[in-house]
């Protein structure tokens, strides 16, 4: 076999995509004032703590909700939690 007969077979390091349903931004909040803020964080929680310290006390008018999961993907908003909620902060700590 020649070099010219010879068939090379390589595989692409991207790996195969899955489709993602994309949504656009929301607007921004013109103000925080009596919001309902929820904080959704995946991964290893200690990082979390000193944040939802930090930002009850930096943003005390604002309603905090807060789901924590161990696992890389975040817990879903209910329907009424998704009726609720004026803001969503995914942090992903690992």
């Amino acid at each position: 076999m020649t070099e010219k007969d010879k068939v090379y077979r390589f595989l692409n390091p991207k790996g195969n995509e899955l489709p993602v349903q994309t949504y656009p931004l929301a607007q921004r909040l013109d103000t925080l004032d009596g919001k309902t803020i929820h904080l959704s964080i995946t991964g290893e929680p200690d990082i979390a703590i000193p944040l939802e310290k930090k930002l009850r006390a930096k943003y005390p008018s604002v309603h905090w909700t807060m789901k924590k999961s161990y696992m890389p993907n975040p817990l879903p908003l209910t329907d009424e939690e998704m009726k609720t909620t004026d803001a969503v902060i995914l942090g992903v700590c690992w």
